[in-house]
């Protein structure tokens, strides 16, 4: 079984802060005392990060600084919560969170997070009443949408303002939509249910989980600390596999309610469950009681249904398409979760551009691998690169192929020993990343498989989201002149290496495990491309650029907040082909952009960036019913027809191909063909001696 967004609460609360909630003024309870082993969860997290993180950083009064402001920020981002008042509450602990946090002292944590949610509840109340009073659109008002320009909230009714303008700001919305009134009403009732319920059922383990990530992120965004729990989320994602149902739920008002059906698992083969179905009760053991899961945390409902294969459960299911209430029982099993596995497929392009070839299609949407299974040495281990061999073997065999699209976007990375298995399969031997850690010299990373399995035109398609492992992938590529690269001006920039470590003393002879205190996802490396460069902050540049909305949105590395630099060392001994000439890459990107300049679709989405960085550089809104709906009449003249996101293109529905026809997809084709016609002398150039 599984969530829609498995990760840690940190992105959830998010969006509860960002949606908006004032707080009333009141007197605040006691937070609960942190327990024993919250104070040693955080004592053993203050001695592993100085020791393994790769800049040995100080828990000092300078990252004391970062954590206090770290930590609101991840709170109430939008300055929409606490007072002026309650930051100078906390202030005193500004300078001392680092020998709190060493000495096992996590009441800061528990204080704040309690205050904010006493703060939300309360103003939750006030916001009930808001949605309910007729609004006047034609005030000439607006609302600040940069929080960076605001200050805190020197007084209640200052705050109660904002609120003001927020519901009034989302009633708005659904008027000039054309909402009826009394469904925008109980749409935004329900809405403010739903952030108050996730806040109310946020457990100690993810304050603790919040709190102890507030410090990590201080030295730099993608060393994080995760509870128990949330390993358990992130290992399923690395293993592409779980044990349970296969059914993705989400939280709706208090119901439990099927986001989606796994394709082969057990509610797939039973087929009684419905997407749309209303989870009421779960038997986890399938012959007890049925235990009412109504208002239940999501996290929880979802972990009474995974369990070892094999094993019964019954679900008790209000059908969506109405009727009686109905128990169904089912057998979990292993469910692969195959939508984000490898897959390939052959396109003929003469239908599609006009222009006759064939391209293999090789679909990466992770670099996963199941280190567990690896480990033990089970046969078949789940692995990207096992999964790239096999669409090789099973769906490129004896085809004759102009091409090849690696396609990497929205790929965030995964395993470092993946990405350089798969560099292997279009590199002959050498080395495909170099990797540093602080006050030790480079250490190449080869490739030791010799040979390759394909040797023709290969084209990496990445995007903003392309991350880490991708950006080894494609860095290699382009070092080697192995292939073109196409897509967003750069790559996410990620260039750094996070290794897992129990939360655990560090004692040698250590017999028995002890209690179980969840996993440190530490930077410890940073990689670099075997020209020298560091992938961090600047990613892999494209050597053919493809308009995008994707590439004007603060989606990169170096947008996040403590972010470390782009560093540069020595290149690494290795030899690059010549089937890539600045030549050619510049006649690409020049015949590329004389067909992107004839494309309507193009063309439209280039009007939407333009309107984008217009409205990304305003700081406010209108709440004037008339001037907000002329803006928005005008991006829906602009948007009309929109053509689908480019960076959306790849199909969801594992029945659908992975290539599916588009503009941008079609334009990929088109360099890809290009890029064809000029192999053969690129080739011949390699071959002479």
């Amino acid at each position: 079984m599984m969530t829609l967004s498995p990760r840690t609460l940190r992105f959830v609360v998010g969006f509860a802060l960002f949606s908006g909630a004032g707080f009333l003024a009141a007197q605040q309870p006691a937070a609960p005392a942190a327990s024993p082993a919250d104070a040693q969860t955080a004592q053993l997290v203050t001695q592993l990060v100085p020791r393994f993180h790769l800049h040995h950083p100080k828990i000092d009064d300078a990252a004391s600084v970062k954590i206090f402001d770290g930590y609101l920020k991840l709170l109430d981002q939008g300055k929409m919560y606490f007072l002026k008042s309650d930051i100078d509450q906390f202030a005193p602990h500004r300078l001392t969170l680092d020998d709190e946090i060493k000495a096992g002292d996590v009441q800061f944590a528990y204080t704040v997070f309690d205050i904010f949610k006493q703060r939300l509840t309360d103003q939750l109340q006030k916001a009930h009443l808001l949605i309910d009073q007729d609004q006047d659109y034609s005030v000439d008002e607006s609302m600040i949408t940069d929080s960076k320009v605001l200050d805190w909230a020197a007084t209640q009714e200052e705050l109660d303002d904002r609120w003001r303008k927020r519901v009034k700001f989302d009633m708005l919305q659904y008027k000039l939509d054309e909402e009826p009134l009394d469904k925008a009403r109980e749409k935004l009732h329900k809405r403010y249910r739903n952030i108050g319920r996730v806040i109310e059922q946020t457990t100690p383990d993810e304050k603790l989980e919040m709190y102890l990530t507030s410090m990590t992120t201080a030295f730099d965004p993608h060393s994080t600390y995760m509870s128990p729990r949330s390993w358990q989320d992130f290992e399923i994602q690395l293993k592409l596999s779980l044990d349970g149902i296969g059914a993705a739920l989400r939280s709706d008002d208090g119901y439990t309610v099927v986001a989606s059906i796994v394709p082969g698992g057990a509610a797939a083969l039973d087929g009684r469950l419905k997407v749309g179905d209303k989870i009421t009760g779960v038997d986890s053991k399938g012959n007890a009681e049925i235990e009412d899961i109504y208002d239940m945390k999501l996290t929880e409902v979802v972990r009474k249904i995974r369990g070892p294969r094999g094993t019964p459960l019954r679900l008790q299911v209000k059908p969506e398409k109405g009727g009686d209430t109905q128990i169904y029982q089912l057998v979990r099993q292993k469910i692969e979760l195959n939508e984000q596995a490898v897959k390939g497929e052959i396109i003929e392009t003469g239908a599609r551009v006009g222009r006759e070839g064939r391209i293999g299609v090789l679909s990466i949407p992770s670099f996963y691998r199941d280190f567990e299974q690896a480990q033990d040495g089970t046969e078949g281990f789940k692995s990207a690169a096992a999964d790239c061999r096999k669409v090789f073997k099973e769906v490129f065999a004896n085809q004759k192929l102009d091409a090849i699209v690696v396609d990497l976007r929205n790929n965030g990375g995964g395993a470092l020993s993946e990405a350089i298995e798969i560099s292997g399969l279009f590199i002959d031997q050498g080395p495909i990343v170099q990797v540093k850690e602080t006050g030790s010299a480079p250490k190449q990373l080869n490739d030791e498989d010799p040979g390759v399995i394909y040797r023709g035109p290969l084209v990496v398609l990445c995007n903003r989201l392309s991350a880490s492992a991708s950006e080894i992938f494609a860095g290699a590529i382009k070092d080697y002149r192995r292939g073109i690269v196409i897509g967003d001006q750069t790559t996410h920039g990620k260039g750094t290496v996070q290794n897992l470590m129990d939360v655990a003393p560090r004692e040698p002879f250590r017999l028995f495990r002890g209690q179980d205190r969840g996993k440190l996802k530490l930077t410890i490396q940073q990689f670099y491309r075997v020209n020298g460069d560091s992938t961090q902050n600047r990613g892999v540049t494209s050597d053919v650029v493809l308009p995008s909305l994707l590439d004007h949105i603060d989606e990169g590395e170096s947008s996040l907040d403590n972010a470390l630099p782009f560093d540069h060392i020595e290149p690494a001994r290795y030899s690059a082909s010549r089937l890539v000439s600045s030549d050619v890459v510049a006649s690409l990107q020049k015949r590329s952009e004389q067909r992107v300049a004839t494309v309507e679709d193009f063309q439209k989405v280039e009007k939407v960036i333009r309107q984008y960085l217009e409205r990304k550089n305003k700081k406010s809104v209108s709440l004037n019913e008339t001037i907000l709906k002329a803006e928005r009449d005008l991006e829906k003249e602009t948007a009309k027809d929109n053509p689908k996101d480019p960076d959306e293109v790849k199909a969801k529905d594992p029945n659908e191909p992975i290539f599916p026809k588009g503009f941008y997809n079609d334009e990929v084709l088109n360099v890809a063909l290009d890029y064809v016609e000029a192999f053969p002398a690129l080739a011949a150039s390699t071959r002479r001696p």
